[in-house]
């Protein structure tokens, strides 16, 4: 078994729907251009309220990736 190294990125993903959808469009969208992500981690969720409801959530979330040899 070979260390590991891991590089963080911080993304934000965006969605009407749910915190959950935000966070797979921004994990999908982010491995279109950067290879071998292992893991995320949420550090911030926000949200757009417009009249008197829910319109769109935002979440900041930081990626892993490995570095490759």
């Amino acid at each position: 078994m070979s260390d590991h190294v891991y590089r963080l990125s911080e993304i934000v993903g965006s969605s009407p729907t749910s915190v959950d959808d935000a966070i797979r469009t921004a994990v999908r969208k982010a491995s279109q251009t950067v290879r071998n992500i292992e893991w995320f981690q949420t550090s911030e969720i926000r949200g757009q309220v417009v009249d008197g409801d829910v319109a769109y959530y935002q979440v900041t979330l930081k990626i892993g990736f490995r570095v490759e040899d």
